[in-house]
Formats: C-alpha cells, structure tokens, sequence
C-alpha cells in the first residue's frame, strides 16, 4: 500500500518493506465479456505486515443539508480533516456497495516530490470508502473520485485503483502534485469488453487517447463521463502539470503517465509486474516474452539522467500490455485460485530453491532484499504472501437485482491457506467472527477469523509439503460448495424480491452470516485437528480400539526429511553424520 519513492535507485528496498512495511498489494480485473458467467470482477489482496483482517461495513444513510464528516487516514488512523457528507450514501460491505460497485487499489509511490501535501484531507483509503459510499456506477466512482481530490487535496504517494460496476471495469492510475499545489493527477481507462488486467505495486498506464479523440476525454468536460463511448478520462494537467514541474519533454501524444511519473525499474518489474504476468501467464499464451522483463531485466532505448526530464527515447521499451485477451473464459474460482500463486511451473518457483527448506515453503520472512559480501539479493514477491490482512474476490451480475447481483467473497490472511466466502454486498450487519472490533493486530480474540486462520496458516509454514494439501482439500471443497449453492440463493432471494425487499436482504444477511460462522468453526477444529496430528515432527493416524483394550496408541509414521534434502546436507557436511559400524 503505501511507501514513498525517494529515488530510482531505492524503489527495490522500498517495495521490500524496509521503509514503509505497509507496502504491497495484487488486483486482478476481469470484464464481462472474459468471464464465465458474464459478470464483472476484481481481486484484491491487502498485503500489509501490520494490517488486521475484518470485514468492514457502512450502513446507508441518509444526511442532513451541511452534515460534515471525519476523515480518518486508513493506514495510521491520523485525523486529517472534514469533508461535506452526501446527502444519501449507501450500504458498502469490504470493498462493494450495494449498486455492485467495487474498488480496489494497489500502491506504486512515484517520485519523490509528488508524495506528501500539506493539509490535504483525502487518503487513497478514505477516497475508496467515500466514495463507495456515494457512487452508483464506476464511471460515477471516477468522477467523485477525481472531484473529492480536487476539492480536499491528496494525502497519499501514487495510487492504482480497479473500479468495477456491474457492467464496465476500469484502472486508474493517480499521484499527488506535492507541496504547494492541490489535487491529483491521474488517468482511468475502461478495460476493453473481453479482455483481463491487473496491476501490483507498479503504475501501469502508459500512453493513452487525448480529447482529439471521441473516445478520451479532459476533466475539463468531467460531466461527459457519462457517455458510453467515453472510455479515456484524464485529469487535464496530467501532462502539462508534469512539463511544468520539468518531469517530462516531449509530444503530448507520446506522454506515458507510468513512464514520468512511476519508472518500472528491478523493483517495479520483479516484485510487482511479475505478479500481473502470473495471472496473464494462466489465462493466455504468449507471455513467455515478457519473462526477462519481469525478472528485471529492463530495456531502455537510451538511459535516463537523473536530474533531466523524461522523454520517449527514455522509456522502458519491453513492458507487457495493460490488459491481455484471454484463451478461456475466467470463473469467479480461477479469481480465487489467481490469487494464489508462488511462481510455480516457473524457474522462480518459491517452493523449489534452498529456501524452501526441508517441505517446500513457498514464503520467505521479509526482509525481501538482503546481503551478502556486498551484494544485493532479493527474495521473489509471489501474489501469496504470508502478511496479508485480507483479500477478496467480487463479482458484479447485471441480470440480477442490485441486492442480490453483488457477490464480495472475503477472506482473511495468506489466499493460499484462506477460504473466500460470499457476502452479498446489500447484507445489513456483517459476521461476528470477523467484525470490525473483534480483536486486533495486537489484541489476540478466540472468536476472531483472522486469529485462527493466521494459527494453521503459520502451523502450515512449519511442515508445508505435508499439512497445506490438508488445508487446501477442505479449502477448495468448502468454496465449490458456496459457488454451487449461489444460484439457489439467487434464486430465493429474487422470490422474496417480489413481494418484500427487506426481506430478501434479511434472507442474503442471514445466509452470508451463517456461512462465514460455518468457516470459523471448520477453521477452529481444522487447527486443533493438524496441531494434534503433526505436533513435535512425526504424522500420528487415530486406530481403532481392539476389543478388550481401554484405549489404543495412535499410529505413527516418523517421515523425517526427502532424499534430495538429505543429500544436500551430505553434500555441506561430507561424512559429519555418517555412521560407523551397527546403529542402535
């Protein structure tokens, strides 16, 4: 999430978590037209090291002429200021209102003098929850958006937000102007009918259609937004705002948003653009020529002098492409299992070098760079990643009403070892088990979805070749189950729509509650069922009692290590271990 950027050359230290821990996020953007079921989706993983997971909630409300509210900064929990409250705002569950829009973010930095503004108001947290808030459509979410940073400032480094409603799915990339002037600069762009996106910790917009064209258009003309075949907007000094301050020369036409004011280097690539490639790698062929760029290798037609502005010929020349057509179709369970990936299949694959240890740990324990001799290495930045609060999956359906076509399916801690589980986004009161104020990141709750997932996810860690195919078993079992149940719900909520609104939403509340209580206790016996099973090393199995005995031991299988791991510590200690003569 957030982290500033102080100079090329620091973004891979910064991206590690060294400066700002609360750094690193996934989004994955699926549109219609490249979806099984003809919805609209995002995902979103909040990787943050001291985030706590919980479901939050807005209820809707209706607000009297000169109300005023406080913005709080979503990362520190710092006051920093009021704003004039809408008249009407509506019900928001996670990331989704109850008119089936959703917005997720992911934090870039970019450069250094762009990253703080005195008395600014509007954090990239705060801008995605008022304006979830207020919104009906995501072309409404970019015009509030752009509006609420106009009026209030810009309290945050650079920003990629997703921005999906039940019909369209945007990306937008945004950065403060720094001290001494107000606002943002920014540019969203709708994801072609039928084709994926994503974006991870790097800004990813690079050229793009100025207002010569039908289809782009100016904040000047912001209430044009509206239009169908608007699919650029810009704020309308995003370019001379940049040549002003000496950050870019060049033709307005050959203006790259990312490539001024967020250069991919090492970091940019191997830490965040390598996440985008794992989802693009899945869905469609072709991406094996972008692998050296995502390793970090960047290409440049001519360098970049540090001090003189950016200009085309100084552009990384091997970037992928925004968004990529898919081969298949993507469920809404691919989006589930996108987000929980580690390299595999791939040369980087976390769970096959020596960092893996003895059962294939696909994690390393930050820091992300480290080193040795006076060198520089770094650990890879899988989409998986153990410090994860929260992440989520939505699915925006036009054939259905609004209280129901919304899907936020949510899940606490490490995707990988997590279950996303729906909540309709019109739901009236969340689950006990993972509310905002049941524990906290330093407050341990025994009712806490976040707590006993981050208990058998961090047991997994321990002996993960052997206890994470239990956990996944249970994990893809429960969230088929739910994928499968959903047209039924639909349809009895759509049943109870026909005579009593609130009734159906009582229904979806209900249900949605219920499940995510379901989770908690699997969850809770799940851990003391692994803890007893694996505890000091070995693998014990129940037996049955004969007849005539009080109680029988367990079986147990004492697996030790894999041949490779043995030889590996032959190979380091030669003939240390060997033994001589008979072992008893």
């Amino acid at each position: 999430m957030k982290h500033h950027f102080l100079s090329i050359a620091l973004i891979v230290i910064m991206i590690a978590g060294l400066i700002n821990p609360a750094t690193a996020c996934t989004n994955y953007l699926i549109t219609k037209g490249a979806s099984v079921d003809g919805s609209t989706m995002i995902s979103y993983a909040a990787d943050s090291h001291v985030l706590y997971g919980e479901l939050y909630h807005w209820p809707a409300g209706i607000w009297e002429e000169g109300t005023m509210m406080d913005v709080y900064e979503w990362d520190t929990g710092k006051y920093l200021g009021q704003i004039a409250q809408a008249s009407e705002t509506y019900n928001v569950v996670g990331n989704m209102n109850e008119h089936q829009v959703a917005i997720g973010e992911t934090t870039y930095g970019g450069l250094s003098e762009l990253g703080s503004q005195e008395g600014a108001i509007m954090d990239y947290g705060s801008l995605i929850y008022v304006t979830l808030q207020r919104a009906k459509s995501a072309r409404d979410a970019i015009r509030i958006m752009a509006e609420l940073v106009e009026q209030y400032g810009y309290a945050s480094s650079g920003e990629s937000f997703s921005i999906a409603d039940k019909d369209e799915v945007w990306i937008m990339d945004l950065i403060g102007k720094g001290e001494g002037e107000k606002g943002a600069v920014w540019v969203a762009l709708m994801i072609p009918d039928g084709y994926v996106s994503g974006h991870a910790n790097q800004a990813r917009i690079t050229t793009f259609p100025l207002n010569d064209n039908k289809s782009a258009i100016s904040s000047k003309n912001l209430e044009d937004v509206y239009n169908k075949g608007v699919t650029c907007v810009y704020a309308d000094d995003v370019i001379s705002f940049a040549k002003d301050k000496g950050f870019y020369k060049g033709k307005d036409k050959d203006f790259s948003f990312s490539d001024v004011y967020a250069p991919v280097d090492f970091g940019g690539a191997r830490f965040c653009e390598i996440r985008v490639w794992s989802m693009f790698n899945k869905v469609t062929d072709g991406m094996d020529q972008y692998w050296d760029y995502v390793k970090g290798n960047i290409e440049h037609p001519k360098a970049h002098e540090e001090g003189e502005p950016m200009t085309p010929k100084n552009y990384a020349s091997n970037r992928m492409p925004l968004w990529v057509k898919p081969d298949a179709k993507v469920s809404v369970h691919d989006m589930m299992n996108f987000m929980r990936d580690h390299l595999e299949n791939t040369e980087l694959d976390m769970s096959k070098d020596a960092g893996a240890g003895p059962y294939g740990v696909p994690y390393r324990w930050r820091p992300l760079t480290w080193e040795v001799d006076d060198v520089m290495y770094c650990n890879e930045r899988a989409t998986a990643t153990q410090q994860t609060g929260f992440s989520f999956v939505t699915q925006s359906r036009s054939w259905l009403p609004d209280e129901i076509g919304g899907i936020f399916w949510f899940g606490v801690d490490d995707a990988s070892g997590s279950v996303y589980m729906p909540m309709y986004a019109s739901i009236t009161s969340t689950p006990y088990n993972f509310a905002v104020g049941n524990g906290s990141m330093m407050e341990w709750s025994e009712t806490s979805g976040f707590w006993v997932f981050n208990q058998v996810q961090n047991l997994a860690y321990t002996r993960y070749s052997d206890i994470h195919p239990e956990i996944e078993a249970i994990q893809q079992k429960l969230e088929k189950e739910f994928i499968a149940f959903t047209p039924a719900i639909d349809a009895a909520a759509e049943s109870l729509m026909a005579t009593n609104k609130d009734m159906a939403v009582a229904y979806l509340t209900d249900y949605s509650n219920s499940v995510a209580e379901r989770v908690f206790k699997t969850w809770k016996n799940l851990y003391a069922h692994l803890f007893v099973k694996y505890m000091d090393g070995n693998i014990k199995t129940a037996k049955e009692i004969p007849e005539g005995y009080k109680y029988t031991t367990p079986e147990v299988k004492q697996p030790g290590y894999s041949e490779d791991f043995y030889r590996k510590i032959i190979e380091e200690t030669g003939d240390q271990f060997k033994v001589i003569g008979p072992a008893h």
